[in-house]
């Protein structure tokens, strides 16, 4: 039996605030890792059409449901929309075919993934297709957001979500989302560390009653195995000694503190693992104990803007964040 805490969307629908990440887990073990993470404890479960796993994190949610360790009701299944479905008619084709690959009837949470959209590759073709079509290149679409958020609205009427949301929108454009929404935004997912702490966005969110899901909590951790430049070149989060002196005060690991540093504040979590313990210890964070308001300002006064998820980087355009 889970016992997580949950923030309540807008959307009256209650979401975990510790959940599990499935973002460069490998095909060939996704299918036991989220298995493990559900009798672990977690109930929610962040995946997407770009991750090119949805298929194998499914089979770990129908052996855990087979199983009875859970009800699909415990369950709450975050997925997005890629960049090359934003035409209002590709919409609903796709969440339809990512819900058959989780081998669900419904998405808790559908999130437009980026604010970008980029012409349409056939899944058939080349899946997960990335940024890049068969041929190379990236080619924007002619898709204003307006127009595949509305579809994303009638994935609600559908029931085919029960609430949705962004991701990597930055304030003006979220303000100009909520000008014209019709279901408003239940979630905000975000690069979220300490040292991009990105104060402004928290507050326009907190404001409008969208709530934060924090990605990258660790910062240049995430990144270091995808061989970036800039994540070798930044000082590890767990080896700071701002991090690591307030986790030996409280008997705590380093990675405990920066995620108890995001739910403490009202942030949801999706850290990924590959071993039990790790496992245990990031479920613990939802609560279990305090910072003080020093240490947290503490942490937050690491922030430098150090982007890591950013396009231009590892693309060479879509300048998203600029």
């Amino acid at each position: 039996m889970s016992t997580t805490p949950t923030i309540k969307l807008n959307s009256g629908h209650e979401m975990p605030i510790v959940g599990f990440g499935v973002w460069k887990v490998p095909t060939e073990t996704a299918a036991d890792t989220v298995y493990n993470a559900i009798k672990t404890g977690y109930r929610l479960f962040d995946g997407a059409f770009d991750y090119g796993n949805e298929k194998e994190c499914g089979l770990g949610v129908k052996r855990a449901i087979d199983e009875g360790l859970v009800k699909r009701s415990d369950l709450f299944i975050t997925s997005k929309l890629w960049n090359t479905f934003h035409e209002k008619e590709r919409v609903e084709v796709i969440a339809r075919q990512q819900l058959e690959w989780w081998g669900l009837e419904y998405f808790d949470l559908f999130l437009i993934h980026f604010p970008v959209a980029l012409e349409y590759v056939d899944p058939a073709v080349s899946y997960p297709s990335g940024w890049a079509k068969p041929d190379g290149s990236i080619v924007q679409a002619r898709v204003p957001i307006q127009e595949t958020y509305e579809a994303m609205e009638k994935l609600v009427d559908l029931g085919l979500a029960r609430s949705i949301g962004v991701s990597n929108f930055q304030g003006a454009l979220l303000m100009d989302v909520l000008r014209y929404a019709r279901i408003r935004p239940a979630a905000l997912q975000i690069e979220h560390h300490p040292y991009l702490v990105q104060e402004e966005l928290l507050k326009l969110a907190k404001a409008e009653g969208i709530a934060i899901t924090a990605y990258s909590t660790f910062g240049p951790t995430s990144f270091v195995e995808l061989d970036w430049k800039k994540a070798h070149d930044t000082p590890k989060l767990f080896e700071h000694n701002t991090i690591t002196s307030i986790a030996s005060k409280h008997s705590k690991s380093p990675a405990q503190v920066i995620l108890r540093w995001c739910t403490q504040r009202g942030i949801a979590v999706i850290p990924k693992s590959n071993t039990h313990s790790r496992l245990v210890e990031n479920l613990s964070v939802a609560s279990g104990f305090e910072l003080t308001a020093e240490e947290i300002q503490e942490i937050s006064g690491l922030d430098k803007g150090l982007r890591f998820n950013n396009p231009p980087d590892y693309l060479g355009t879509l300048y998203i964040f600029a």
